[in-house]
């Protein structure tokens, strides 16, 4: 039997966009392992995503899903309200949705622009807006933006994607200093070529020049970086703030 929404409100909600699938799922998985309540929002619920609901039941935390288009940013204070009247109080958020949309910038449309600015950008300022209001209330939190290596080191055909990562990190410090004072902490993580579906579809070549680069030799793995938001989430890391953590085995060495 599925955990009813009031039984969240006796543990730590924390919601995490993007979460159906691919390393917003392994976030959210790892922290219901690691005993939270979390909400996974996303436009549509997975097989994978319902698989590890139902999973996240025998666990000490729980796993819930919320559909919600976050491109739509006039939708998220209605959708943040909704989160907080069905679970109770916030006290984490991480920002992980977005867009990943490559091109050179000289042939990419104006549209397609905004869009990935939208969902990368604006959506995680207007989520944190509202959660941070939220987590006024229970006296703290946390919120974990992710990155990427790019927003800082840059990629070919990534323009547009790097400075929405880019402009993340910006986020992330400035608005640490806005918010500590009320005890919230907002850190972003940076993940470089992680081990996927994606990475495996590259040319052998192209995989092995990216290892090789790696002081590890080998890429990161998506539990890599879900263990580190989870750290970052967690009251271990409570007198951390302002600060990315990059996981990408040693690629940028």
């Amino acid at each position: 039997m599925r955990h009813p929404a009031s039984w969240c409100a006796r543990v730590l909600n924390v919601i995490v966009t993007g979460g159906s699938r691919g390393l917003g799922l392994g976030i959210a998985v790892r922290l219901a392992q690691a005993g939270y309540c979390v909400i996974s929002v996303a436009r549509h619920e997975t097989e994978a995503l319902a698989a590890a609901m139902a999973t996240a039941q025998a666990g000490p935390g729980a796993l819930h899903f919320r559909a919600a288009d976050l491109s739509v940013v006039a939708d998220i204070p209605g959708l943040v309200k909704s989160i907080r009247r069905a679970f109770g109080g916030i006290y984490g958020l991480v920002n992980n949705a977005g867009l990943g949309t490559g091109g050179v910038l000289m042939n990419m449309p104006e549209a397609q622009i905004e869009a990935l600015m939208r969902l990368n950008v604006l959506a995680p300022m207007a989520l944190s807006k509202y959660a941070i209001r939220a987590m006024m209330a229970g006296g703290g939190g946390r919120i974990v933006n992710i990155s990427s290596v790019v927003a800082t080191n840059g990629y070919n055909a990534l323009s547009a994607y790097s400075a929405s990562k880019a402009a993340l990190e910006g986020f992330t410090r400035s608005l640490a200093r806005e918010v500590g004072v009320l005890g919230i902490t907002v850190n972003a993580v940076a993940p470089g070529f992680i081990d996927t579906e994606m990475t495996h579809a590259l040319e052998a070549g192209q995989r092995e020049q990216i290892i090789r680069r790696s002081a590890l030799r080998r890429m990161a793995e998506c539990s890599d970086v879900a263990g580190a938001v989870a750290f970052l989430v967690s009251d271990d890391a409570r007198n951390i703030t302002g600060t990315v953590m990059t996981v990408d085995a040693g690629n940028t060495a």
